[in-house]
């Protein structure tokens, strides 16, 4: 439901959003950034607070967006090293990362067979379907039930070893 007063504020706010007028950033910066500010910015990009990246950054986009010849050599490096530069996740890996990658790798290995040879140890007999008698009598029965007649244990030509995979029983 509309009233006067939502209906007055509505207006107000039409008429101040077409007074304001739009100023680009660009046209702001137009000055060079200093050289102090610029040197060695390989070496002190990392130790930099983030807001001071951020502010060198959106100073030399502003820069960037005017034309390229009125950028000075230091801003040039500046911006293609902030934007391809080895830091964050292009930098380059720790010395040690390839011993560590080997060194987790091996204690992983161990646990895992640690793991393993636990549960061998407290497991119990092997099923009885794991003895090479059983699996022989699956063969036979496959044969009469005559399973897989084209390729299969039922096939004129088969020469494999069927359902066996297990030594005898002992």
């Amino acid at each position: 439901m509309r009233t006067p007063a939502t209906s007055l504020l509505r207006a107000s706010a039409r008429a101040a959003s077409r007074q304001a007028t739009y100023v680009p950033r660009a046209a702001a910066s137009t000055h060079a950034i200093s050289n102090p500010t610029l040197a060695n910015i390989e070496k002190r990009w990392e130790g930099m607070p983030p807001t001071e990246q951020a502010e060198l950054w959106m100073a030399l986009r502003d820069r960037m967006k005017t034309n390229w010849s009125e950028l000075t050599l230091n801003e040039k490096k500046a911006a293609y090293w902030i934007a391809f530069g080895a830091h964050g996740p292009r930098a380059a890996a720790p010395a040690d990362e390839n011993q560590k990658v080997i060194m987790y790798t091996v204690i992983g290995l161990l646990a895992s067979f640690g793991v393993f040879a636990a549960m061998r140890a407290f497991a119990g007999p092997a099923p009885s379907t794991m003895h090479k008698e059983y699996q022989e009598a699956s063969n036979e029965y496959l044969k009469e039930q005559r399973a897989e007649p084209l390729t299969g244990l039922s096939s004129a030509d088969y020469k494999g070893t069927g359902m066996v995979q297990s030594p005898p029983k002992h």
